[in-house]
Order: structure tokens, then sequence, then C-alpha cells
């Protein structure tokens, strides 16, 4: 019998308030883990547990849709690496067995020594890439279980033994507190939009470029997948057949990624959003020379965060017609050669990009705007990314025809952004509307490609509207200002004077 619709929500409140618990209660004991020394450490050693959690409740799955059809199910793992056999063996109550159960060195000893050796040699015997046994090989070839006491590691185990991944709103429920761990990370350190672009942000550059069942798209910085995840949750309402369901789970989404611990996290992201065995490889994809690119490798759509700031290496930038050690330019030309012709891409990058004067920069700026339509730049505010530090653009560009007219606008939420206040859905509803017009307003406005300097391919998203308020102040006025700041610097210096 189908729940009713306020059944199904007290039910969704149980399981999260369920899930929520559980999640504090396992970063509890790793926090008191010597091994476990940062909210990076906490979801990376949840993560390679859900995932052989998730993968247990998937055979079983599988197991029992093989019996009602009379079939025999092949299990992935051997009995003795299966979830039940030492992780959580039951007795005929269905209650976790003390007696079988391994705890202590021996526990901490059988993880290291015998189970991810087993797990990470499924790489070399998977059949390809895109199989769920070839992302095991991958996923326990890069960690490795950093949790020292294997006591700690009993207690975390069957804190994750209690989650059950059976349902659709259990996993979303799952899928939600693991974007927030995932946040949490973004937010610990130093490297945190590494693992996090906001989501509010992400849906707004999906809804713009509007993605459809059958194309196939595509992020080569993926992260902890935010992009394909999101796009994934956009695009399934809309698949009513049984081949759509196969297409978004097979032949959609793609991605790349060049750090162990945010694979890892991508994959169970992926997962846990609904995708059961994502294409996502665990490459650097700048090492890849862009010539090499053919038609069989283009995508339709591009959405990506590209890393900005990092310096790549000399034999690297050879990969790239326009060197530069700027990791995230380097991504843009990645990106435009990837897109198959009339592809569209949305694309994150510091607002430097619009303006600066170096070779690169220019150069790059004339490849976009000659081989794509550069048609919107949404001009974001400082704070939208937690701990980068930088202001960003976001560039939504279509490719094979040259862009004759850009739409800017200029995103002002009317607050400070920041951990207290982050950027919501509600901030970008009036720029998505507006970017289906694309008309001038108060926010926005358009610049025609043959007004700009062709020595440069200059690009700022400075608003003219935010000129005409600066030309309409008087003389006195400017003079009265300048008054006051010299009346202030003058303060200034006077309390300096007295400490010298």
């Amino acid at each position: 019998m189908a729940l009713h619709p306020k059944q199904r929500h007290n039910q969704r409140e149980t399981f999260q308030s369920m899930f929520e618990q559980t999640f504090k209660n396992i970063d509890d004991i790793l926090h008191k883990d010597s091994g476990c020394t940062s909210e990076l450490d906490y979801t990376e050693q949840s993560s390679w547990l859900l995932f052989l959690k998730y993968l247990d409740a998937l055979e079983h799955d599988k197991a029992s849709e093989a019996e009602l059809e009379g079939r025999v199910y092949s299990f992935i793992l051997d009995e003795a690496f299966r979830w039940e056999a030492w992780a959580a063996p039951k007795n005929a109550a269905g209650k976790l067995d003390h007696n079988a159960a391994l705890t202590g060195d021996d526990l901490r000893d059988f993880v290291n020594q015998k189970l991810f050796p087993y797990l990470g040699g499924f790489k070399q015997r998977a059949s390809g890439p895109n199989t769920i046994e070839y992302k095991i090989g991958e996923i326990f070839g890069e960690i490795k279980n950093k949790i020292q006491s294997g006591y700690n590691l009993r207690d975390v185990i069957e804190l994750v033994d209690e989650l059950r991944f059976r349902s659709q709103t259990e996993k979303h429920e799952l899928s939600h507190l693991y974007e927030a761990k995932i946040k949490n990370m973004g937010n610990a350190g130093r490297n945190g939009g590494e693992y996090y672009t906001p989501r509010p942000l992400i849906r707004a550059m999906i809804k713009v470029i509007d993605p459809k069942i059958g194309e196939r798209i595509y992020d080569g910085a993926c992260g902890s997948a935010g992009f394909l995840c999101e796009a994934f949750d956009y695009l399934s309402p809309k698949a009513t057949k049984a081949d759509d369901l196969k297409t978004l789970q097979t032949k959609t989404f793609y991605g790349k990624e060049k750090k162990s611990l945010a694979y890892v996290i991508a994959i169970m992201n992926m997962i846990l959003h609904g995708i059961e065995a994502p294409n996502v490889i665990h490459a650097n994809t700048l090492a890849e020379n862009i010539a090499d690119i053919q038609e069989k490798d283009r995508y339709d759509v591009i959405l990506a965060n590209p890393p900005f700031g990092g310096k790549e290496r000399k034999e690297v930038q050879q990969n790239f017609p326009i060197k530069t050690g700027e990791t995230a330019f380097l991504f843009l030309q990645h990106f435009i050669k990837s897109l198959k012709a009339g592809g569209r891409a949305a694309i994150v990058i510091k607002n430097t990009f619009l303006s600066n004067t170096d070779n690169a920069s220019t150069s790059i700026r004339k490849l976009l705007l000659e081989s794509c339509d550069l048609h919107t730049v949404l001009d974001c505010p400082g704070g939208a990314f937690q701990g980068a530090g930088v202001k960003t653009v976001i560039l939504f560009f279509e490719k094979g025809k040259p862009t004759r007219k850009i739409w800017f606008y200029k995103l002002n939420p009317g607050r400070n952004l920041g951990k207290t206040y982050p950027l919501n859905d509600d901030d970008l509803a009036d720029f998505v509307e507006q970017q289906k017009k694309r008309a001038d307003t108060s926010k926005s406005w358009s610049v025609d490609v043959e007004t700009l300097d062709l020595s440069t391919y200059e690009l700022s998203a400075t608003s003219p509207n935010d000129a005409e308020e600066v030309s309409m102040r008087t003389p006195l006025e400017i003079l009265e200002e300048i008054s006051t700041l010299d009346a202030e610097s003058a303060e200034a210096l006077a309390a300096i004077r007295e400490f010298v």
C-alpha cells in the first residue's frame, strides 16, 4: 500500500534524524582515534566503510532478483570478504554475533593485511573500467585504513551496519548527509574549494544549460562529483522509460579526478545519488595531450569548477597549444577541445581571467570568443565560495560559432556571504529567469564583441549601471569624499606617531 504524503514526510524525517545521529557518532569515534586527524580523514574513512556496506546491500538485492527469476547470482566478493562474514556476522536472531565478529588487533590486521589487498586486486581482474569491480579495485588501491585502533574500528563498523540502503528514501537521506559531510570538508581547511562548489550555484548552471537525456555530460575536474550528482537529480524526473533510466545509469555522466581522496568521495557520492557504477576515472586530465582528443571523446555538455592557482609543470604545459602554468587556463583549453560542435558548457573561473593582460590570458580569451559563443557571464560576489578567497565568474558558452554579444549579470544577494549566510537557490532565481531573455536590467548588461579591444580581448565585468552611479556625483561631492579620506588618513597617521 502506498504511503500517504504525510507518512512519507514523517518517514524521511525519521531516517534523517537516525542517520544524522549515526554520522555524528562515527565522527566522535574517529575524532578519538590517533590515525584520524581532520574532517578529511573522517569522511575518507567513513566512505570506504559506507561503500562496502552499500556493496553488500547491492549484492543482496541482485541475489534476491535472481532467485525470483530462477537464476543463480554470482557474488562479486568471495564469501570471507563479504560484509556479513568479517564486519557484521549475525546469529540466528539476526543480531551481531560477538563470538564470530573480529575486533581489536585481529580486526585491524585482517582489514590491513587481507581485506584491502584482496579488494585492491579487483582492478587487474575487472573486465573494464566501467564495471563495479574496477571501481572496487580503484578505490581500495588508492586509500588505506587509517583507523589505528581495532576497537574503534569495531565501534564504527557497528554504526555503519545500522545504516540501510534498500529504499530510495534511505539512499536519498544518506546522500543529503554525505553532501553535508563534503561541505564540512570544504569548510575544514585551505583546500576546501577543491571538494565543494555551492550546490545552489551548480543547480543554476544546470538550469541554464538544460541538459537532455541522451546527451553525454562531463566534468574533467570533478572533485566530489557535485556537478554530475546535481545533473543526475535534474534529469532523473524526466526519465519516464526503462531505456531512459539505463541511459542515465551507464551512458550519461563522465568524470575525471586526479586526487585519490576526492576520487573516492566522488564515487561514493554518485552511488548514494543512485548511479551504481559511476563513469569516473582516477586520472590527471591535464596529462592528456589535447591534440589527441577525437570526435568520439567529445561531450554534449561540460559542467566544471576546475582548480585555479596551481602551477603546472612544463611537461604538462606541453600538452596544450597555449602554454601557461595556471591550471584553470589549461582546463579551459581542454574543455573547449572536448566539446562537440553545438555542445554547451558552464565553467567556473576566477574573475581575473576576463582582464589579465598576459599572453596566455589574451590568447585563451581570443580562442574562446572565436571558436565559441560566449553568450553569458555570471559575475559572482565575494564569499560565494567559502574559504576560496577569490572572486569568480561563470562562463556559459556554446561551441561552433563565434561570439557576437555577451550578456553579463552581476549577482548581488544583498548581504555578505559566508558560512552563516551562504548562497541559496533564491539568490540565483532572478539570474536564471533573466538569462532566458538576456535583457538589460539594473543587474545585467550586454557587450558587443565588435566594441572590444582586439589587441587584448579584455572582458572586464564592469557594469555600466555602476559607471552611471559614479558619473552622477557632482564635483563638490567628489571633493568632499577626498577631504573625508584625507582626514581619516591624518587621524591614522597621528595614532601611529603616538606609538613611535
